[in-house]
């Protein structure tokens, strides 16, 4: 009965350091944004850019901070263009060609019935945000 609370206590400790994603930085991510707003039929979508410095999962390949990078978007949308309360969303990859097949997708959805707003790379660029200082 011992040994099997051991092999038991064994099992989970094991399961849960392996569990733990590493992070890395990455050279080439590329990520767009997209905001809608409950109020209305107006969709801003930004350019898709390539964010240097972002961290991703290694094993998964998903971008860590992705919320920051979206409050990003509704802090400038709030900020500069007066559009408060949006909901704002982030797509990223790191193969340029998987985000524009995305990003042709998505657009494909909304531009009939919504109005799009394109918001180019001199208007808003997403910053790197530094995950280092928790990087495994």
């Amino acid at each position: 009965m011992k040994s099997l609370r051991y092999l038991l206590l064994l099992t989970v400790t094991l399961l849960t350091m392996g569990a733990s994603a590493k992070i890395e930085k990455t050279n080439q991510m590329y990520m767009y944004g997209f905001s809608a707003s409950f109020k209305d039929s107006v969709i801003y979508v930004t350019d898709i850019q390539n964010v240097q410095g972002a961290w991703i999962e290694t094993k998964t390949k998903f971008l860590v901070e992705r919320d920051e990078y979206s409050r990003q978007l509704k802090d400038y949308l709030a900020d500069k263009l007066q559009q408060p309360g949006r909901v704002c969303m982030v797509f990223f990859h790191t193969k340029k060609s998987k985000a524009e097949k995305q990003f042709l997708k998505l657009m494909k959805k909304y531009q009939k019935g919504y109005e799009v707003r394109h918001l180019n790379a001199t208007e808003f660029k997403f910053e790197a945000v530094d995950t280092s200082s928790g990087a495994q």
